[in-house]
């Protein structure tokens, strides 16, 4: 059926709009965090996979690095194993670390990268420990409470930061027109993995690579102010402002570091956007109004 006057006039728009980010973005690099609700609906996991195939057929290098918390907890909770968050943090001992890896670096990995090929790209996934591209060390957490002299050490268990990214990997795989997905697993000079907060892996590969974009697939519109109003055009000391105040807490907290690090360490933009809106990548990349949060390094 042909499209009405008025659909075409839309669609015409739309294509027109795009160009210019087109033509800005040819050659550059993004790094994606797949996760949230675009992880575990079917429509919405398919349009990704073509969002990504189709920056990588025009000219742009997309690097997906992808959660699975929702995936993780499933599984864990059919082993009768429960969950623990410490900020935002998984505790992850030694069962729980191996259903990490069972589940990041295995299923979901796997479905992804079948996804995108079914899309007609070419994507490999990888785990941080493919390579060593992802040499991770132990995460510290501390907390004071009130009398005490010094903070607390929490010991969360196999849960890391990253050290060091091997971008070479990355590099070859994006040279040879491949889309690279990554599990957010490292590993230590001992050998010990770790499993990692996928926000943080995105942020850190996006330093690494100096991508054009760092963006954060979440459940919300975006980052929130105490009426729920949607925040964007921030640059650094506007973030910094509202984790003093609070309005920045929780989950979202770490969401918000790794952009703020990335943007002051070599990214042009961070853009935390509504993975639960179909296409939100492309429409937060090539339309003017966006679909999310953008946080520059701009005061």
């Amino acid at each position: 059926m042909p499209l009405t006057r008025e659909e075409a006039i839309h669609t015409s728009k739309i294509l027109s709009e795009a160009l210019p980010y087109i033509q800005k973005f040819i050659g550059n690099t993004l790094v994606i965090k797949f996760g949230g609700n675009a992880m575990t609906d079917e429509k919405l996991k398919r349009s990704f996979a073509r969002d990504i195939v189709l920056m990588k057929l025009i000219g742009i290098n997309p690097v997906v690095v992808h959660g699975g918390g929702p995936q993780i907890a499933a599984l864990l909770e059919s082993l009768g194993l429960t969950s623990e968050f410490i900020d935002g943090m998984r505790v992850t001992n030694n069962k729980t670390m191996d259903v990490v890896e069972m589940v990041l670096g295995g299923s979901v990995n796997k479905e992804i990268v079948s996804l995108i090929n079914h899309a007609g790209g070419k994507a490999i996934g990888l785990s941080g420990k493919d390579g060593q591209l992802i040499t991770a060390k132990k995460m510290v957490v501390s907390k004071k409470t009130p009398g005490m002299k010094v903070p607390e050490i929490i010991d969360i268990g196999q849960v890391g930061e990253v050290e060091k990214i091997n971008r070479q990997v990355i590099d070859m795989l994006t040279d040879s027109n491949f889309i690279p997905v990554i599990a957010p697993i490292g590993i230590d000079q001992q050998g010990i993995s770790y499993n990692i907060n996928a926000d943080l892996v995105a942020g850190k590969i996006a330093e690494v690579l100096g991508a054009e974009k760092l963006i954060l697939l979440t459940n919300v519109a975006g980052l929130q102010d105490a009426a729920g109003n949607i925040l964007t055009g921030l640059g650094t000391s506007d973030v910094d402002k509202l984790i003093a105040d609070g309005t920045i807490d929780g989950g979202m907290l770490p969401k918000i570091r790794c952009a703020l690090e990335a943007v002051q360490n070599g990214t042009t933009s961070a853009h935390i956007i509504d993975g639960r809106v179909d296409h939100a990548v492309l429409l937060e990349i090539f339309t003017d109004q966006g679909v999310g949060t953008l946080i520059t390094q701009q005061t």
